[in-house]
């Protein structure tokens, strides 16, 4: 632990609050105040909004699939097995993937809308290829805590609420949806979190026209070499994701004591 997360957040609020000079290196607050620029705040509006679109999607997407996984008793572990088979591809390729099938002259999709003497799609470079590209590759992260939670529900209380009058919609809204809320919280975190912070899908789906703030720490590191205001946005996206977890966490352990009030 202190090898790989107390040093090298040590070394984060060492390049966030010093600054080299003529003088040496000092004490400073300059990088924290140049963070705080509006170019740089739409950039993290976006990259939360963004991610907050492909979660909301992953979880209407995984519910019912893990449901359906689940209820498979025979199939169900083949199929999870496919469907997360794509996780051990490269995260790289399985974007230029889909950079292969959405492009717009050469893509196998508009190919195919051409044929049928359809409308093309030209949605590379836009916002909605980058959430496109969030909902593919993190997809398997919301659908695999999601359906640990639901296997581990005792069959005998699906059995008690069908004894008690109840049919499969309130099953599902009384019984299932709460005693699965920690599959889902935990879902909802591992997808939003890597979502605000990525920066290779806005590369490559939106070939560099939509600027991120995962794009701009990678920038201030890769090209322009200013480590101490890669370092103080990479402090502010690291405190807002913590206290994101924290209310989360929060939420989570309430929806968990009030389970049995349902």
């Amino acid at each position: 632990m202190v090898v790989f997360i107390v040093v090298p957040l040590i070394m984060i609020f060492y390049y966030a609050f010093t600054v080299k000079d003529a003088n040496g290196t000092r004490f400073a607050l300059d990088h924290l105040m140049k963070s705080f620029d509006s170019k740089y705040m739409v950039a993290l509006g976006k990259s939360f909004l963004y991610a907050f679109i492909a979660t909301v999607i992953c979880l209407i997407l995984a519910y019912p699939l893990a449901l359906i996984l689940v209820k498979r008793s025979n199939g169900g572990s083949a199929m999870l097995f496919i469907f997360i088979l794509p996780m051990w591809m490269n995260f790289l390729l399985r974007t230029y993937a889909w950079l292969s099938l959405l492009e717009t002259n050469n893509g196998l999709l508009n190919t195919v809308l051409r044929a049928l003497h359809l409308p093309v799609l030209d949605i590379i470079g836009t916002p909605k290829a980058i959430v496109l590209g969030m909902v593919y590759n993190f997809l398997p992260f919301m659908v695999l805590p999601i359906y640990n939670a639901l296997a581990k529900i005792d069959k005998s209380i699906m059995e008690a609420a069908y004894d008690l009058g109840a049919n499969d919609f309130k099953r599902l809204l009384k019984v299932t949806i709460p005693l699965s809320m920690p599959g889902v919280m935990s879902g909802i975190t591992m997808v939003f979190m890597p979502a605000v912070t990525s920066f290779v899908i806005p590369n490559l789906l939106g070939s560099g026209k939509v600027n991120l703030i995962g794009n701009i720490i990678e920038q201030q590191f890769l090209l322009t070499y200013d480590w101490g205001f890669g370092a103080a946005l990479s402090l502010i996206l690291m405190i807002i994701i913590l206290i994101s977890m924290a209310v989360m966490q929060r939420s989570d352990e309430d929806m968990e004591g009030g389970a049995g009030l349902w």
